[in-house]
């Protein structure tokens, strides 16, 4: 693919490395994790069920507490009649008018005071994801049209809303699954329809989602943005369905495809970056954090040219930012976003690092077990964080000590079980641009080829400051040596 694509205005380029001459970034490390096998929906199904366990256990253990200290409870004295202390105990206590001819007789007695029991188990949370499962509604099983998990069972050749005839099922996520269909009332155009899961709160994400797209699609006229377009919306047996322009492929299986564990040609690596930077700042100056970029949710046309951020299920105005230590897929989770400080839309910088990262090595930058595990890794290779920043933070304590050591938690090698090793990490013990250009391959490359790979680490190590605010800004981004020269879309 060389040249330019008339179809979509996006200039061509190869997708697979030139390998006999070591063009494009190498990852030295061949124990890291494949990116193309990577399932993030898998990945934070199983983080968000260890998490589920621990709050359970955490709650098992407060409410044992709360037994134990019955017999502590504080009393109070307080003054009542007899009819008072008979209507506490009979439902069919007489009324003001019958017992108003009875003896009032007044004594003291003594009632525990109240507390708030669930404040205080909740309290015993914080910081940890709440399951909604008590609000959520339940699956229309009855007639079976949902699936145990609340999905609707999608049927080949099904006709939605009248108008979208279903041919083929593209696949599912946490929160809804993604249908391919034929739109009947426009000439049979393919469209691609998301089918949020029978729950309240997925419902309520689901509307949020369709206001932060209408708000980008129409302060973008004439699509440049590179922000996938929602046709329009409709309700389907109880499911919300969110009807998108069809697109083919997303970049992990563009990895998968053309680039497994080695990665894509730098060309199609800096052609990607720019569009992808362009997606961003457009959210930017809408007020809009993604929360959630990884090559899952960038989508790319038939010609693997075009560019275009999908899935804003997470995403949520700057001024709504709540701070949670699990946003975003853990892979590509801002270190800030982990440690518990305000975020802006530079976490979405931090993944956009993470992502060219994998597209440019077929590889995953930090595969961290945990959120801990995560920390130290970022910290093996972008160095120690400030004091500054771990003060500033909520969760800081739960990584460092009071001499900012961090506190690795790691599997004991013959127990298994979950010990705590105090790190000083005074510098990198690796190096981002070693790992992306070995000298064996910057030997083999020409002058030009060379002087591109040096601006991409660069651009990188700029994504992956540990600092948000020394993080590279996206108007800086889009101006970087980098994307030099890239066809302008926007």
């Amino acid at each position: 693919m060389d040249g330019f694509d008339p179809k979509d205005g996006q200039a061509a380029f190869s997708l697979v490395k030139n390998a006999s001459r070591g063009i494009s970034a190498v990852d030295a490390d061949a124990e890291r994790v494949s990116a193309a096998e990577l399932d993030p929906d898998a990945d934070r199904a199983q983080e968000l069920s260890r998490l589920e366990q621990r709050r359970q256990s955490q709650l098992q253990q407060a409410t044992k507490e709360l037994s134990s200290k019955k017999h502590e409870e504080e009393f109070e004295e307080v003054e009542v009649t007899d009819e008072e202390e008979d209507a506490e105990l009979d439902m069919f206590a007489l009324s003001d008018d019958e017992g108003a001819a009875k003896k009032k007789k007044t004594k003291i007695i003594g009632v525990p005071k109240r507390k708030d029991t669930k404040a205080n188990l909740v309290n015993t949370t914080k910081g940890l994801p709440v399951s909604d499962a008590a609000s959520s509604s339940t699956a229309n099983l009855a007639s079976n049209w949902d699936d145990s998990e609340g999905y609707l069972r999608t049927i080949l050749g099904e006709t939605l809303d009248e108008r979208y005839q279903i041919f083929a099922v593209l696949g599912k996520g946490m929160f809804a699954s993604v249908v391919r269909a034929r739109d009947l009332h426009d000439n049979g155009t393919e469209v691609a329809i998301k089918i949020i899961r029978v729950q309240e709160s997925m419902y309520k994400a689901g509307i949020k989602e369709v206001g932060i797209l209408r708000r980008l699609n129409q302060s973008d006229p004439d699509d440049r943005k590179h922000v996938v377009q929602l046709e329009r919306h409709f309700d389907y047996k109880g499911h919300l369905c969110m009807v998108f322009e069809s697109l083919a492929m997303n970049l992990r299986e563009v990895v998968r495809r053309y680039g497994r564990d080695v990665g894509l040609n730098l060309q199609a690596v800096r052609a990607y970056a720019h569009q992808l930077l362009l997606a961003l700042s457009h959210l930017a100056k809408n007020s809009v954090i993604h929360a959630d970029i990884k090559p899952d949710n960038v989508l790319v046309n038939d010609t693997k040219t075009l560019l275009k951020l999908c899935d804003l299920g997470s995403a949520s105005f700057v001024h709504e930012m709540e701070i949670t230590p699990y946003l975003v897929s853990r892979f590509y989770r801002a270190p800030e976003v982990i440690l518990g400080q305000a975020y802006d839309c530079s976490v979405d910088v931090w993944s956009t690092g993470c992502t060219l990262y994998e597209l440019a090595t077929g590889k995953i930058l930090f595969p961290g077990r945990t959120n801990n595990h995560m920390l130290l890794l970022m910290q093996e290779l972008r160095g120690r964080f400030t004091t500054k920043q771990i003060r500033k933070s909520q969760y800081g304590e739960q990584h460092f000590d009071d001499a900012n050591a961090f506190l690795s938690m790691e599997p004991d090698k013959s127990t298994g079980q979950s010990v705590v090793r105090r790190v000083m990490v005074q510098k990198p013990v690796m190096d981002l641009r070693a790992r992306l250009l070995p000298t064996d391959a910057a030997k083999q490359l020409k002058a030009d080829e060379l002087k591109m790979m040096n601006h991409f680490v660069d651009l990188l190590e700029r994504c992956l400051e540990l600092d948000p605010a020394r993080r590279i800004k996206l108007k800086d981004a889009l101006e970087h040596p980098f994307l030099a020269h890239v066809s302008r879309s926007g």
